[in-house]
């Protein structure tokens, strides 16, 4: 013996008649293993099973319910399905040409005759198929078992067309801040918890003769008969969880589209639920949306915004709104510099928030065409100020993180500058603390070079993006923004006080600026400055402003400037 296992590979044997199954069996049992099939329905079902394990197929082509043509169609439509080698077993001669088309690799004819022969031309096609190099069939995603989201997909929509239902429910859940699992507790623990979901949606799926899939990343996908209660679903899902994860929660959201409208794609119903789901993204206290007329209203506009956004571009339709900073611990305050914020004064939608489009841009890969607009905006802007004022007044402009991902970016911003007569350091880039959680190697890499360019790095929102200290340290920074949530409940010795001490000790030990965004009161401002923020912006001092209006701040700034300059020449 040479101490290696044979391996048997597994055949299945898809055949009605009693009779035949059995021949079938004895002709191939010595070398093979057997599965049984009695219909084209049950065929599927053990093709989605053991995918992953079946080497051939021994089909007969007249079967109840779907027939063996049925059957050749559905594998000959799915990319893994159609890698496995089908011979066609039956007594119908006139079908063989049909059956080749349809993706059979062999054909044999009814009654079986000469064993031998068959058994090696089904040895043939196996060995045809592993030397053409086709690899194991992957419609099951390999961490957790469940129908990968292309397979899902294909499976829904065959369910539709052979199993007529009442109604159906396309369901969506994912993971609020999956992405933290991974970091603060390892990604072992992160995939613990995905496998223990998975083994809850299949099991639900089961139960209620429907269809679990592995959307991809944190998100599983449930298709099943109308009627079943959100709340208990959900539980069953949570149950255990805190388990894996040591006692810590983990917020599960759900999106639903009840009732499904069969008359759009098993995709477009799933992208229905998944707007559902996305709806309540980052909102721990509801677990559950289901998908409404309001929700088809947004989606509709939506995609009116996606259309019209090159338009938009095209005619300067989006305009920069300009919020000023100011140091605060000198002297006097003085205009230090400012945000650059943009709104969409839409032909006919009117004026729209940025909270109306940005986020639907970033979902959609469209914010970097944006970005790139707003940044070249601003550096004219600025130039023109620098021109007319003599003064240099650095603005702050978002690099999202789709930026982050663009080729070149240091270029193409350098760039952008470069034709607009300005120095990098009047362009400072701002970027969410939530952004280098998600991929902090590439973003630092990124800044890096862009820092190597001239340009200044602000972390905006800081303090609510679960950021380690250990991660502060090691990227690149010139400023950190305090976000307006820890600023607007500060009183004299509270905890949302004490927490904004402690973050501005951080910056401090980082030789850091701070700016705290959202100053609206006069205690506010005394507080940070007895604290020593270094900057402040907020409605205490101006809400955004356009260009003209800004200027007026401007022109403020310089009266003073040369007050100061004419007193000192008093002076001396």
């Amino acid at each position: 013996m040479d101490g290696q296992l044979k391996v048997r590979r597994k055949i299945l044997i898809v055949e009605d008649e009693p009779i035949n199954r059995k021949m079938l069996e004895n002709i191939v049992k010595d070398n093979y293993d057997t599965i049984f099939a009695v219909d084209g329905v049950a065929t599927i079902e053990m093709l989605r099973e053991y995918s992953d394990e079946i080497s051939l197929v021994l089909l007969d082509l007249m079967m109840p319910d779907m027939d063996g043509y049925e059957v050749l169609e559905f594998m000959k439509a799915d990319k893994i399905l159609k890698q496995i080698p089908v011979i066609v077993c039956t007594s119908e001669k006139d079908a063989e040409i049909t059956c080749f088309k349809l993706g059979a690799v062999d054909f044999i004819a009814k009654p079986f005759s000469h064993p031998m022969v068959m058994r090696a031309r089904i040895d043939r096609a196996i060995e045809l198929r592993e030397g053409r190099g086709l690899i194991n069939a992957t419609q099951n995603d390999s961490l957790t078992g469940l129908l990968s989201h292309d397979f899902f997909m294909e499976y829904s929509h065959f369910r539709d067309v052979h199993y007529k239902t009442s109604g159906m429910d396309a369901i969506v859940f994912n993971i609020n801040r999956f992405h933290l699992i991974n970091e603060l507790q390892g990604r072992r623990a992160g995939d613990d918890v995905l496998i223990k979901i998975a083994e809850s949606v299949k099991q639900i799926a089961k139960e209620k003769g429907g269809i679990a899939g592995r959307g991809g990343a944190d998100e599983f996908l449930l298709y099943i008969p109308s009627g079943s209660d959100p709340e208990e679903m959900l539980k069953e899902i949570g149950s255990g969880l805190e388990y894996i994860l040591n006692n810590s929660r983990v917020y599960l959201r759900m999106g639903i589209y009840k009732n499904v409208d069969m008359d759009i794609t098993v995709e477009h119903r799933f992208d229905k639920a998944r707007v559902a789901c996305n709806s309540i993204r980052g909102n721990y206290n509801i677990q559950m949306a289901a998908y409404d007329d309001t929700m088809h209203k947004k989606e509709a506009l939506d995609l009116r915004l996606v259309n019209d956004m090159e338009a938009g571009i095209k005619n300067r339709q989006f305009k920069i709104f300009y919020q000023p900073k100011y140091a605060i611990q000198g002297e006097r305050d003085s205009l230090y510099s400012a945000e650059a914020l943009v709104r969409w004064e839409h032909p006919e939608l009117g004026l729209l928030r940025p909270d109306s489009f940005i986020p639907l841009f970033e979902d959609n890969g469209l914010i970097h065409k944006l970005d790139h607009y707003v940044w070249d905006e601003v550096s004219k802007q600025v130039g023109e100020w620098i021109v007319k004022y003599d003064i240099k007044i650095p603005v702050s402009v978002n690099v999202s993180r789709v930026d982050i991902g663009v080729p070149n970016l240091e270029e193409e911003i350098f760039t952008v500058v470069q034709n607009n007569w300005i120095s990098p350091g009047m362009l400072n880039l701002e970027i969410t603390e939530s952004a280098y959680t998600e991929n902090s190697d590439q973003i630092i890499t990124v800044l890096k070079a862009l820092r190597e360019r001239g340009f200044a790095i602000e972390m905006d929102d800081f303090g609510t993006g679960y950021s380690s200290l250990n991660m502060i340290t090691s990227i690149p920074l010139d400023i950190l923004k305090l976000d307006m949530q820890f600023v607007k409940n500060i009183h004299e010795g509270n905890k949302d006080m004490k927490m904004v001490e402690l973050m501005l000790d951080v910056a401090r030990f980082l030789k850091v600026k701070v700016v705290a965004e959202g100053v609206e009161t006069k205690e506010q401002y005394d507080l940070l400055k007895n604290a020593g923020c270094d900057v402040i912006q907020g409605f205490y001092f101006s809400m955004p402003c356009p260009p003209e209006e800004f200027e007026k701040l401007i022109e403020k700034e310089n009266e003073e400037l040369n007050a100061e300059v004419q007193e000192a020449l008093n002076n001396g």
